[in-house]
């Protein structure tokens, strides 16, 4: 047996006995909210992109239209 191999194996009996405290549990919500984040931030920092592109091609079909050249 590798060391990798009994090192995978005695990982979750450790780690059970760190979350069946409360401040284990509560170590693993807060990890796990910190993950949610992560991803959030990464998601909104796209969607932002997304919504000052779309409002800059909007503007700008706005004013187009004021001057009475029609695109779409």
């Amino acid at each position: 047996m590798s060391l990798l191999a009994s090192a995978t194996t005695v990982a979750p009996m450790q780690l059970g006995g760190l979350l069946s405290q409360p401040l284990g549990q509560a170590l693993a919500v807060i990890v796990a909210v910190a993950v949610v984040i992560l991803v959030g931030r990464i998601a909104l920092k796209v969607a932002w992109r997304l919504v000052t592109i779309a409002a800059v091609v909007v503007g700008a079909l706005l004013v187009l239209s004021f001057f009475g050249i029609s695109v779409l």
